[in-house]
């Protein structure tokens, strides 16, 4: 039985082109294609005598395709041996069958480097996904590692400013809130990657910190499938952390209005401040103005900002995956 099933796992792989078959197995697979063939050449026979070598070219494809352009070369030369010394009819081996032979054997030729040359392709690209695969389960174990190591700095930061804040409660409770509020949103995103969220969920954790009124939310629920449910989690925060920074949420007054629609398989998001503090100029477009330019373009999309007295206003929109 074990026997049967290595047999088995060697001819998968071999037919996979993972690995090269035994030659044993190599020469029996052959031979068994070189007896199917030259049953169908007999069957052929009964109708047209004088095909010699077109039934074993099939044969020579499923050599080569499972052990190789050696394994194919030899089954195409016992093809035309067969060929030509074996006969279903009273016809004799003359010039026009050599000549069949010579054409065969240059269709086998092609035909070799045909497969082989799909084989190397195919080998080729298993290595690379091989490759990918690694790269990826390295990737996450980085970004797990870096998550954790922010989530014990943010931890230590908690830790060391409840001591320091200890006799000052009622500014300890605004920094107590805005920081777990800021872990929450470190987790929301972290918990997107290969999964997805609702985009409601995504805004409230990243806007939650400046405090539920000072924002309002318009829109369907929404979710959005993981790759876009990170890039959209950059977007917002670097728009909230320029709020905070510059914007509405600078402002005692200052208020936050993120509305979205969908129109097939376009999602357009409006994000509108007012009341924050006048804006003297614009600098020269930075890391941040970069992102927000260039992280929805994998999802033909765009984003435009505009600064106007009222407030930052930026529209996006972009391709909602159909995954």
């Amino acid at each position: 039985m074990s026997v049967m099933v290595k047999l088995i796992d060697e001819f998968r792989l071999g037919w996979r082109g993972i690995s090269q078959p035994s030659p044993l197995l190599g020469i029996g697979f052959a031979s068994g294609c070189l007896a199917l063939s030259t049953a169908a050449r007999w069957g052929l026979s009964l109708v047209r005598p004088d095909v010699f070598f077109t039934p074993y070219f099939p044969a020579v494809v499923f050599a080569t395709a499972f052990g190789g352009f050696r394994l194919g070369i030899a089954t195409a030369l016992a093809g035309g041996a067969l060929g030509m010394t074996v006969n279903f009819s009273e016809a004799t081996a003359d010039s026009a069958r050599l000549a069949l032979l010579a054409a065969y054997l240059v269709v086998c030729g092609l035909t070799i480097w045909g497969v082989e040359h799909y084989r190397a392709i195919a080998s080729q690209q298993r290595e690379i996904s091989k490759r990918l695969i690694r790269e990826e389960e390295y990737r996450k174990l980085i970004v797990g590692e870096l998550q954790h190591r922010l989530k014990n700095k943010l931890s230590t930061i908690h830790a060391v400013l409840h001591q320091v804040l200890h006799d000052r409660p009622e500014i300890w409770a605004g920094v107590d809130q805005r920081l777990r509020a800021l872990s929450r949103t470190d987790d929301l995103i972290a918990s997107v990657d290969g999964l997805g969220c609702d985009i409601k969920d995504l805004l409230v954790s990243e806007l939650g910190p400046y405090g539920h009124v000072r924002f309002n939310l318009n829109g369907n629920p929404l979710f959005l499938p993981d790759k876009l449910a990170v890039s959209l989690a950059l977007v917002f925060h670097e728009l909230a952390t320029n709020a905070g920074k510059y914007g509405a949420f600078s402002s005692p007054r200052g208020l936050l209005q993120v509305s979205w629609t969908v129109t097939g398989d376009r999602l357009i998001i409006t994000w509108d401040e007012t009341e924050g503090p006048p804006i003297e100029s614009v600098g020269a477009a930075g890391f941040g103005t970069k992102l927000l330019k260039s992280a929805l373009t994998s999802f033909d999309g765009k984003t435009e900002i505009a600064f106007l007295k009222t407030g930052v206003h930026c529209t996006m929109q972009c391709r909602i995956p159909a995954s």
